[in-house]
């Protein structure tokens, strides 16, 4: 007889409107594992504090969203290969007592177009610089897509972005300020939004592009996740466009999540059906 349960979480701020918690819950009841997954409102002065109390209470692990994805590596005891390169984390796991940082984002991005097309030879646009857009940018390029470019208000950050990707992965990288709707060049295979524009509460929220440069050949994704089909995903659908909405790559990337804490292959489909139960299909 136990009545201890292995723990595992997420640090966030805003995190109320994080869906995660209810597809891994949903997981672990599936296969009969006696673990719990718990949803932590952490303020970025608090996230050091967060970290050393999931050590504390012995966690096999956590996720880190927004804004927390760079900022929680000096709290962890070493790096994984894909986050090393990527020089974000959303994944922690707990090995042989150390806390290691992964990132499993652009992974699950991957697994979520290759649904709709290969990223093997394609042009790539990609709209922000920050933890996700590092993530799916790496593996995306990693896949085999040819030429991407990094869309960003920040110069520092986009140009950091598009060095990164063109100095560590075969892919050839640029970066374009963002200023004003942005016209995707013609020839694009592949529009990303990998900002946090469109995330619940602010549903209304415009990624500034403009539209008519979008082009039925195209593919759009949007990595938010709540509310799956979100102004830009219907939008896009509306020019004719292939569009892919944020909840693959969260299921993608929590199957991969719940692999490192618990060492046990979980059914995408049953964490795929919570979220369409919640978001209504």
């Amino acid at each position: 007889m136990n009545f201890l349960s292995q723990l595992t979480g997420s640090f966030a701020q805003p995190c109320a409107e994080n869906p995660t918690v209810a597809m891994v819950e949903a997981a672990y009841q599936h296969h009969g594992l006696d673990w719990r997954y718990i949803n932590c409102e952490v303020a970025p002065e608090d996230l050091g504090d967060a970290v050393r109390g999931a050590r504390a209470m012995n966690w096999a692990g956590f996720n880190c969203s927004i804004p927390h994805k760079v900022a929680v590596i000096e709290h962890l005891d070493g790096l994984g290969e894909s986050a090393r390169i990527i020089g974000a984390v959303n994944c922690a796991v707990r090995r042989d007592g150390k806390l290691i940082g992964e990132n499993t984002d652009g992974k699950g991005f991957v697994e979520s177009l290759r649904e709709q097309v290969d990223p093997a030879g394609k042009s790539v646009v990609m709209f922000g610089a920050g933890g996700a857009a590092r993530a799916i940018g790496v593996e995306t390029a990693l896949a085999g897509a040819t030429h991407i470019t990094v869309v960003n208000r920040s110069p520092e950050r986009g140009e950091e972005l598009a060095a990164l990707l063109s100095e560590k992965t075969p892919a050839t990288a640029e970066f374009v300020h963002w200023d004003g709707d942005y016209a995707v060049p013609t020839g694009t295979d592949i529009v990303v939004n990998a900002t946090s524009i469109g995330l619940f509460p602010d549903v209304d929220a415009r990624v500034p592009i403009d539209m008519e440069t979008l082009t039925p050949q195209m593919v759009v994704a949007d990595v938010i996740p709540n509310p799956p089909r979100t102004r830009l995903v219907r939008e896009s659908e509306a020019c004719g466009c292939t569009v892919i909405d944020g909840l693959g790559m969260l299921v993608n990337q929590g199957v991969i999540g719940i692999k490192y804490w618990t060492d046990q292959d979980v059914d995408p489909a049953v964490m795929r059906a919570k979220l369409e139960e919640i978001f209504g299909g």
